[in-house]
């Protein structure tokens, strides 16, 4: 599994948000300064993110973005899973019950099980909030 630059741009985006809580609704443009990302691409993010009800949008004067939730509330799957679509690492495994002719003979299935699962549990543990306190005393994410 590869997480495309949308998707890692995506987090960029929500971490800064999450920086910025309290601040107030937060520019496009001030976000893409400060994480060195193109508004225009952060424009194509958006509209997913909105879809999610992550955040809560403002337009005008004074408009911008800030997070419908507390950063405690985001987890990066969550956000991951908004703009890559599926975390599975094969694609018989995006539908419940498995749907591939092979599955019930395939040796392999519970292999790329195993991988989902170990994909989605450490994604699905890490909050914004985690990223930031993290981030605060350098600390890593390594298992």
């Amino acid at each position: 599994m590869k997480i495309s630059t949308k998707g890692r741009y995506a987090l960029r985006l929500m971490i800064d948000l999450a920086e910025h809580v309290g601040c107030g609704y937060i520019v496009l443009k001030d976000i893409a300064a400060r994480q060195d990302i193109s508004k225009k691409y952060l424009e194509q993010i958006m509209p997913i993110l909105n879809r999610t009800d992550f955040l809560v949008t403002n337009r005008g004067y004074q408009g911008g973005y800030m997070l419908a939730k507390s950063p405690d509330k985001y987890t990066v799957g969550d956000i991951l899973r908004a703009t890559e679509g599926s975390l599975t690492p094969v694609s018989c495994l995006d539908h419940e019950p498995n749907t591939c002719p092979r599955a019930a003979e395939c040796a392999t299935v519970n292999v790329w099980r195993g991988l989902y699962k170990a994909i989605t549990d450490y994604l699905d543990s890490i909050t914004l909030q985690d990223i930031l306190d993290k981030k605060n005393d350098g600390g890593n994410y390594m298992i």
